[in-house]
């Protein structure tokens, strides 16, 4: 077995050959199973603790790895029919009932099958993420005295300066007493809804948006309002309107690199935005998903909302996740005011905290001079991809319209023409061996015409954007 060989081939043959020892029998060492297969001892360890995991091998530190005992058969599944009832009985007492439905995440965190591309993917491929910068700052990060111990339930001081710092700019227009650190975007998003709509309160969106914020929106019994949105984002008068007309006190937005159209707010609607929430008594969440996936020619980013708003209008959403890892859950909340009290008790009650060492390791990793050329890697990486993925869209699918062409985040929004089935294509497009992201969950109202988005950060390079675009060449031959 070469060198190259995966821990899957590995633990597979290992599998095979476990009826070889009785249960408790040991198995050959790692140096004995380096040798015979020709791998490194990481590949080895790796392997057995699949094994271990899937209950087959018991390691022992020090002794070896050996033949786990059988497992007593479990008692079988009785009849679980009954929850349908009970998890639906209570939406007749709800102004607007829950739907727990994660479909609409699910398209862009679901592992396509080996062998297809993964078009349809939200966040960096493995080869972009800075992975031993990441795990130099978790090496030093457990080092450091007290990090295993409870932290502030608010997140470490130096970590709400930073984020402060990076939401505010260096004039303190946010300070580190307006910050609180939580885990990932997700959380954040969940906290802030939860925070500031109760159930059964409509909440005003943009349109189309991300999936995710709708799921939350939903699971907690909030009605999601769409406004639509342009080549450069929210459309003011749109938004004085759905306030008016629905009474909502919350409006949700991306202002920058919009997901999934990739619209920028433009520098005339961004004061209007905030005039228009503050005079119909509302909150803005702003999700900064993406500033730190900006692209090489994107020039100057025009600062978060939250920067100009002394009022207290805009509660501010920014995370590591996106620029890091999707396991490097790390974001913070900004805030003013008594709502920032109202989102910490929220966050309280759900989680009590943040673990420690992960806000140790992001410490370590946005003070290290790693961070910074990571950083300039990926703009100057994700701008070659998009200029590859533009190029082979327009030259091998011009059917398929690309009406705008963001300067950061990692996908691209295309629009099928008329009466094309978008279902349709997605399946086809993978039966062709690669996956998109349909379009329909990103509207929370029905859509004015089908779209799919593409992803250009979770695919090997440029060579896998080539061949997806081919593939989706044959799909949409096959049903459009």
């Amino acid at each position: 077995m070469q060198e190259r060989s995966s821990v899957g081939e590995l633990a597979n043959q290992l599998r095979r050959e476990l009826d070889r020892y009785s249960p408790g029998g040991k198995l050959p060492s790692s140096r004995v199973l380096v040798e015979r297969f020709r791998v490194s001892p990481v590949t080895v360890s790796r392997a057995l603790a699949q094994l271990a995991a899937e209950g087959l091998v018991v390691t022992r530190p020090g002794a070896g790895a050996f033949r786990a005992e059988p497992q007593a058969r479990s008692a079988s599944v009785g009849d679980t029919s009954w929850q349908e009832v009970t998890l639906s009985a209570d939406a007749a007492a709800e102004l607007v009932p829950r739907s727990v439905d994660a479909s609409g995440v699910l398209a862009s965190l679901t592992v396509p099958p080996p062998g297809v591309i993964e078009f349809n993917g939200g966040y960096l491929h493995q080869s972009l993420q800075p992975e031993r910068a990441m795990a130099a700052a978790l090496s030093r990060a457990g080092r450091r005295p007290g990090a295993w111990g409870r932290p502030p339930m608010e997140g470490l001081p130096e970590l709400r300066e930073w984020f402060a710092r990076s939401v505010g700019g260096p004039g303190g227009a946010v300070t580190a007493a307006e910050v609180l650190i939580t885990a990932g975007g997700q959380s954040a998003l969940t906290t802030a809804l939860r925070a500031l709509a109760p159930p059964g309160a409509p909440v005003l969106v943009e349109s189309p948006t991300y999936p995710g914020m709708l799921a939350i929106a939903r699971a907690a019994g909030l009605r999601p309002v769409p406004v639509p949105v342009d080549a450069d984002g929210v459309r003011p008068s749109l938004l004085a309107d759905a306030f008016r007309a629905t009474g909502a006190r919350v409006f949700v937005c991306q202002p920058l690199f919009q997901n999934p159209t990739g619209a920028m707010l433009a520098p005339d609607r961004r004061g209007e935005v905030l005039r228009i929430a503050r005079e119909a008594g509302a909150f803005v969440i702003e999700d900064d998903f993406v500033r730190r996936l900006v692209h090489e020619d994107a020039g100057p980013l025009p600062r978060p909302l939250a920067a100009d708003d002394p009022e207290g209008v805009v509660v501010h959403v920014s995370s590591l996740t996106k620029a890091t890892s999707p396991s490097f859950r790390l974001s913070a909340l900004a805030a003013r005011g008594p709502v920032l009290e109202r989102l910490r008790a929220i966050q309280v009650v759900d989680t009590f905290f943040v673990p420690r060492p992960l806000q140790e390791a992001a410490l370590e990793l946005v003070g290290s001079p790693a961070w910074p050329r990571h950083l300039r890697a990926i703009s100057a990486e994700l701008k070659t991809r998009r200029d590859a993925m533009t190029a082979a869209l327009r030259l091998d699918l011009p059917e398929l319209a690309l009406p705008h062409i963001p300067s950061g985040g990692y996908h691209l929004w295309l629009r099928l023409p008329d009466g094309a089935d978008e279902s349709a294509l997605t399946s086809a497009a993978l039966r062709a061996g690669v996956a998109l992201a349909p379009g329909r969950p990103y509207f929370s109202a029905e859509p004015p015409a089908g779209h799919v988005r593409v992803s250009f950060a979770a695919v090997a390079g440029v060579g896998e954007i080539t061949e997806g675009v081919r593939r989706l060449r044959a799909a949409c031959d096959e049903v459009l």
